[in-house]
């Protein structure tokens, strides 16, 4: 095959396709291929629901409707209204091949219940998830960090927002560690409690709050979107676009191989042929060679035929049980979607539970979360490894994405999209610039 392209995008998985679309819309010549036959890699939604059992080597019950009505995501996870990958979405224009619901609700557990998060002040008045004093000074941290103008220094309050730490904002407003708790799991999105002593992690405190809170007044149920038919409608829109730009996209490559010249990429081989090409991106399954294993992810997918007890009866949620409150050291999260989703069929719902692994027993582990659920038709729990490149790509020009995390939002995944996409370009992510943007090496 002698073709030369700007860059060769290996897996079909959605960061690999938001890259893939980026690049082409910025004018770049694209090939993309997959070892499977379908799009998605590990975040695909797979269809009819007899396949996703055949994947679990399982024989499909008769009770759960037709087949065809399920889109059963492998990596569950929702949008934030006002986040980074809805950014993505509407500057590259891949949101006229999507449609999105809001989520009914964003929960957070305390106490061995589940508690609703504050939606506003009235609500967080109103909430049984602090008492009386509590709620006044969470109310007043909520103010700040929503009045918080990071050009008007007279906004700060005595903070100093670029060395301060987060800790001692909650300091400011007297919050106690409740409260403390679920404002950084369950609003901020912290996946640890290591941000609260780090110098400037004020700032990125109240930038996640206030991306919450601004997520949250776009549609006012809770700050979180998902797409009709499942997350495997992401990556396929993304490569959509690509393709309409130019993209050209080759599934089911099982053997492709990555060469080299003195270290450096200079292709992709597969039947004999190589494609030439200056840059490649790729999932850590195409390049075992230069990524590291970081812990596991553990998922158990539950097929229920009622809404979750104690969420109103919600047709979507999201639930977090901050580490402290399960003497763990990570959150566990619990994503929930229906039928009202079209992903599976009437009366019938979803709720995937996800940790990162601790134990050696990593199922016993996500048992606090399934208890919730109420009674579980099914449950089918994978463990997955978490791998992260080790090698930055700026001498091999081999850019390896991150496994998916256990988190059931997208923030973390934008993350990295972000980090591989200035990593190749050799310049700032500009959502806004896409078509703008030039390629880092050899133009």
């Amino acid at each position: 095959m002698d073709e030369t392209y700007d860059c060769i995008v290996l897996g079909t998985g959605l960061k690999e396709c938001i890259l893939s679309g980026m690049l082409s819309v910025s004018g770049k010549k694209i090939l993309h291929m997959d070892r499977n036959n379908y799009y998605g890699g590990e975040s695909a939604s797979i269809t009819p629901l007899d396949q996703f059992y055949q994947k679990f080597s399982r024989e499909m019950k008769g009770e759960l409707g037709r087949a065809k009505d399920w889109n059963v995501d492998l990596i569950p996870k929702f949008l934030m209204a006002n986040g980074q990958l809805v950014e993505m979405l509407v500057s590259t224009g891949v949101t006229r091949y999507l449609e999105f619901k809001a989520v009914d609700g964003s929960y957070v557990y305390k106490g061995g219940k589940i508690f609703k998060v504050p939606a506003d002040e009235k609500e967080a008045l109103g909430s049984s998830l602090m008492g009386l004093f509590e709620k006044r000074k969470f109310r007043n941290f909520l103010l700040y960090t929503q009045e918080f103008n990071e050009e008007d220094p007279s906004t700060f309050k005595g903070i100093n927002p670029k060395v301060d730490t987060a800790a001692t904002v909650y300091q400011k407003f007297g919050v106690d560690s409740n409260t403390t708790d679920f404002t950084g799991h369950a609003l901020a999105l912290f996946l640890s409690d290591d941000y609260m002593n780090k110098p400037g992690s004020a700032l990125d405190l109240v930038r996640r709050c206030k991306l919450y809170y601004k997520s949250l007044s776009r549609y006012g149920k809770s700050p979180y979107l998902y797409p009709l038919y499942g997350l495997g409608e992401l990556p396929q829109g993304f490569a959509r676009l690509s393709a309409i730009y130019g993209g050209t996209y080759m599934l089911d490559r099982p053997n492709t191989e990555i060469v080299y010249e003195d270290g450096k990429v200079v292709g992709v081989k597969f039947e004999g042929d190589v494609a030439k090409c200056s840059a490649v991106i790729c999932d850590p399954s195409y390049c075992s060679e230069k990524v590291e294993k970081q812990g596991q992810v553990v998922r158990a997918i539950c097929i229920l035929n009622h809404p979750v007890p104690n969420t109103k009866d919600a047709q979507s949620c999201q639930i977090i049980i901050p580490q402290h409150q399960v003497n763990r050291k990570s959150d566990i999260y619990i994503c929930v979607v229906s039928y009202a989703h079209n992903v599976c069929s009437k009366g019938f719902y979803l709720a995937i539970v996800s940790t990162t692994v601790e134990t050696a027993n990593p199922e016993a582990e996500l048992k606090v979360g399934m208890d919730l659920l109420g009674s579980i038709i099914e449950s089918f729990v994978t463990v997955s490894d978490l791998y992260v490149p080790t090698d930055d790509g700026k001498d091999s020009r081999v850019f390896i994405t991150k496994s998916f995390d256990a988190t059931t939002h997208f923030e973390t995944t934008c993350d990295d999209v972000v980090d591989t996409f200035e990593r190749l370009m050799g310049q700032p992510f500009d959502a806004k610039q896409i078509k703008h943007t030039t390629c880092g090496e050899d133009e």
